[in-house]
């Protein structure tokens, strides 16, 4: 199904957004509506709840404006019973988010019964061996992902195949919503460069996920993990290019879907040939429409990711998923995190350390990782520094749209002018950083001349001056 067609789906996801940032705004709009009964004239339907009461609804439909004031427990939340909608134009998230479970997947049953299979808890129980450790495949803050497998015969049409299942912690209204936007947008979306959403459960308080099965994992294990083997020069730039058409497309409709979280451990790999796709929709958001030029939401990207003005202001566009995609073009180059508390205080922020080395060839080399060995195309590692650059710049309106960025990745594909083979490699060591966090080069001259690089010796003192 196309972008544009989704928008009108979940037309109100960035709208419940903006009144859950704005409970002013909603509490006017309920004031105007009210404004037009007329006084001391009792309401034939059941009268309205004020919103400054410890209740989230009125007149039977999801306030968003401000959820501190009403929390209620999973299973009152779970109680909560909506009217029934005719079509899935109207399907959206506070819609789904005050129905019961069993609501909830007779709504989504419905409308991705072609597409999505409803598994019964029971079920991914069995495929787990009750969501044993040995099939952990990791955990974090949204729960933890099992190794399953699954036939055709527990499902009509379901091939057999590995999967993984995500048992999501959803503590609270938020978790659930994450669940519900993984379901929308993934039910909906298929790209080569997006993880395939196989199937869901929603049993009682329980919210799972069944997607395909990636073999290799995420990039940060194969990037970060000191037990991996270095990542080859080519498998990088792959990578970078599958992400890239990852989000090329989601922002390529005439509504975009933002997606917010983009990271290394979210990009994942399947098993031909480093394929990358996107992982992990829970953040996602619609992009804005009209006249509207960006969608306002509190923050909730990973520090070192998030785009500056997103941080500060809270508004979120396509170009925010450029910046993320800056970042991780940072960490390709140089082998480091986005954030390194354990790194010196000038040096722990990958953006604040790498930018000043990005438009100078000779202080790149020094930045590039030291993993690679020298087997990196030297115009290729310039031409993405100088992407990256432009991917990370301060200015939203500066950043290059996703598809600018595959064609640039594209045409580096074919390079062959190493740098261990130009006498370029090894590089100096790296500079360290001066007092206002750009990189100090100076005593770096003395060291290089004419591509001869001076490295200290272990069995030797250190060279001074």
């Amino acid at each position: 199904m196309s972008t544009t067609k989704l928008s009108q789906h979940v037309l109100t996801l960035s709208k419940n957004s903006n009144a859950s940032s704005s409970p002013a705004s909603t509490t006017a709009m309920m004031s105007k509506d009210l404004s037009k009964e007329k006084p001391k004239e009792k309401p034939k339907s059941k009268p309205w709840i004020p919103f400054t009461t410890n209740c989230c609804t009125v007149e039977n439909q999801l306030v968003l404006g401000n959820l501190s004031r009403c929390r209620p427990t999973r299973a009152e939340f779970s109680r909560k019973i909506v009217h029934q909608f005719p079509s899935f134009r109207r399907l959206s998230f506070s819609d789904l988010s005050s129905s019961s479970s069993t609501r909830v997947t007779e709504d989504l049953a419905h409308n991705f019964s072609s597409g999505l299979h409803n598994f019964q808890l029971s079920e991914l129980r069995a495929v787990t061996q009750n969501f044993s450790s040995n099939f952990l495949l990791g955990e974090g803050g949204f729960g933890t992902v099992h190794k399953g497998f699954v036939d055709e015969n527990l499902r009509p049409r379901l091939k057999a195949q590995p999967v993984a299942v995500k048992l999501l912690d959803i503590a609270g209204l938020q978790g659930h919503r994450e669940w519900l936007a993984e379901v929308i947008f993934l039910g909906q979306l298929r790209h080569p460069h997006l993880v395939k959403l196989i199937g869901y459960c929603s049993e009682d308080e329980e919210r799972l996920l069944v997607y395909e099965f990636m073999p290799l994992g995420s990039v940060e294990n194969h990037l970060f993990k000191r037990i991996s083997v270095s990542m080859p020069w080519s498998t990088r730039l792959k990578i970078s290019i599958g992400a890239a058409k990852g989000l090329a497309f989601l922002h390529g409709a005439e509504a975009p879907v933002i997606y917010r979280d983009f990271k290394t451990s979210n990009v994942l790999l399947d098993s031909q040939n480093f394929n990358a796709k996107l992982s992990d929709f829970g953040l996602a958001k619609m992009g804005p429409e009209g006249s509207e030029t960006h969608v306002t939401t509190r923050v909730m990207e990973t520090y070192g990711y998030a785009a500056p003005e997103y941080v500060n202001t809270g508004h979120l566009t396509t170009r925010s998923d450029v910046y993320s995609f800056g970042v991780v073009l940072l960490e390709l180059l140089t082998g480091r995190r986005s954030m390194e508390k354990s790194r010196p205080k000038l040096e722990q922020n990958l953006v604040d350390f790498a930018k000043p080395c990005l438009t100078s060839s000779r202080r790149l080399r020094c930045i590039m990782d030291p993993k690679l060995g020298g087997q990196y195309s030297i115009k290729g590692a310039r031409e993405i520094a100088a992407l990256a650059f432009k991917c990370v710049s301060p200015n939203p309106k500066d950043r290059p749209r996703m598809q600018t960025v595959v064609q640039i990745l594209e045409s580096l594909q074919n390079l062959r002018d190493m740098a261990i083979t130009n006498g370029q490699w090894p590089a100096a060591a790296a500079p360290k950083s001066g007092r206002n966090g750009v990189n100090n080069v100076r005593g770096m001259r003395r060291d290089v001349r004419a591509g001869n690089y001076w490295k200290p010796s272990p069995l030797a003192p250190s060279r001074k001056g």
